[in-house]
């Protein structure tokens, strides 16, 4: 099932997408939503970010040649972690679908993507087992997690070069039927492909992550993980397009534009 927060003649709320219809939905995602029995033209709904996180979590160094492509380009010698490594993302970064990611006017060129698969907890958990931890899972979505690297690199935290406003696109919209071992991540710019990976050859996979930050915190629904992105992304302009696509979910597409 595939779920959509909207926008549609001024009013926001969810729906189902059916082909290119979406069934609109009374309530929330997690509360048992009921079907009102009107549709729209999914052409004529406005896609919203899919859901606002009570926290906001993210996948450190998730994919081996990710590390190595760190690591090189810091001119340091790669560690691959020993276990899952988690961090937290900003919400005032989330923007939606086909909205502006701005680069701001005293960013480097060193301005980047990371496409990357995004789980929404739908239950709330505490002390779950790896072999339990996906049913906890409510559905899946798409993040880019653009990074500013010379103000990553430079900063003490993260807070300008992965959380300044419009750096975090997600969307667009929630995918629950998802076989992670069948999906396939691509990242393009400008309509060409500069990167395609298996989505589930991490590191440490969903259900390891779940299950061992559940140890120490109480996973919520409508919290959201990031897992980590493959590989070395290329530098983004204002003027281009980047899309994240990932096989059964979708297509998250944003214009890079810059800062008035």
């Amino acid at each position: 099932m595939r779920w959509a927060n909207i926008e549609y003649n001024g009013e926001q709320s969810y729906g189902i997408i059916e082909g290119d219809q979406v069934a609109l939905v009374k309530g929330g995602l997690f509360d048992g939503g009921e079907g009102t029995g009107k549709t729209a033209p999914l052409a004529d709904v406005k896609l919203l970010v899919p859901v606002t996180p009570k926290t906001f979590y993210a996948a450190g160094l998730n994919y081996v040649e990710h590390v190595l492509e760190s690591a090189k380009s810091a001119g340091r010698e790669p560690n691959i972690p020993d276990k899952p490594d988690i961090g937290y993302r900003a919400n005032n970064a989330l923007i939606a679908h086909n909205e502006a990611i701005i680069k701001p006017s005293d960013s480097t060129e060193l301005f980047q993507y990371e496409g990357e698969l995004v789980a929404i907890i739908g239950t709330q958990t505490k002390h779950i087992s790896e072999e339990d931890a996906l049913s906890c899972v409510f559905g899946y979505t798409i993040g880019n997690d653009v990074s500013e690297r010379t103000w990553q690199r430079g900063d003490r935290t993260f807070w300008r070069g992965k959380n300044a406003d419009t750096f975090k696109p997600m969307g667009p919209w929630i995918e629950t039927d998802v076989d992670l071992d069948s999906l396939e991540t691509t990242v393009r710019l400008n309509g060409r492909d500069v990167i395609t990976f298996p989505t589930n050859n991490m590191l440490f996979g969903v259900a390891r992550y779940i299950s061992a930050m559940s140890r120490y915190l109480t996973l919520y629904p409508g919290d959201v993980i990031w897992m980590g992105t493959e590989g070395q992304s290329e530098n983004m302009k204002p003027g281009d397009v980047c899309e994240v696509e990932i096989t059964g979910i979708g297509v998250l597409s944003n214009p890079i534009v810059a800062e008035a």
